[in-house]
């Protein structure tokens, strides 16, 4: 049963990519924790790339619009999806959810689309949705030890955004610590330290957007 869902996943994943493809755009899967911040941060590279890039936001959650509302005004086109509205309240987005969205958004007249997944460490990380890269955002809130406990996840991404950096100095975390457990299971993936509160890194975070656009992929800092 797990092989047939999985392999109609990955065909109608096929289908989108074509679909992105033969519109030029370009599709990224942004993953995280509940709480990360991947809704502040979205919202933060709205801002900063309006004018930049022609932007669309599938926007998934079980049930509710607020991280949508909170997309509002900086010129994206957004689609919002919610799991619990005929898709059994998934914890996660497929590919089926993802084409169900892609009527709502004017793909020929956007450069990028960034799917703010569901909130969740795990299902997120198994189900190609027809991206072209994955990021995933981890904040240093969660503990050092996430890398080891949910290896699929971080595994999967192409960058791992460490949010909250802000906050280090006010908590037991150990940032050494975390990078030797991420280095354990995916030690080419490229890290980019933010906190959307001072601000920082999130040029960089802008920059390996604009990078996956244009080339694919960009090194900003490796662990």
């Amino acid at each position: 049963m797990l092989e047939r869902i999985l392999g109609e996943n990955e065909q109608t994943a096929a289908a989108n990519r074509a679909d992105f493809e033969k519109a030029q755009v370009t599709v990224v899967n942004l993953m995280s924790s509940p709480g990360a911040g991947k809704t502040s941060l979205l919202r933060e590279t709205l801002r900063r790339l309006q004018g930049k890039l022609r932007i669309g936001i599938i926007e998934g959650d079980i049930e509710t619009s607020l991280d949508a509302d909170r997309l509002e005004g900086f010129g994206a086109a957004i689609a919002l999806v919610n799991t619990g509205n005929g898709f059994g309240g998934e914890c996660h987005l497929d590919a089926p959810m993802v084409r169900s969205a892609l009527p709502r958004l004017p793909l020929e007249e956007l450069d990028l689309v960034v799917i703010e997944n569901v909130g969740n460490l795990v299902c997120p990380a198994e189900f190609e949705v027809g991206e072209h890269g994955r990021a995933m955002v981890f904040s240093i809130t969660e503990g050092e030890e996430k890398p080891l406990k949910y290896p699929v996840m971080f595994r999967s991404a192409d960058v791992v955004v460490v949010n909250k950096i802000d906050l280090l100095p006010y908590l037991d975390f150990d940032l050494q610590a975390f990078y030797a457990n991420l280095r354990a299971v995916n030690p080419t993936v490229t890290v980019i330290e933010t906190s959307v509160k001072t601000g920082q890194g999130i040029d960089d975070w802008c920059s390996w957007l604009t990078g996956v656009r244009s080339s694919g992929p960009s090194q900003a800092q490796t662990v």
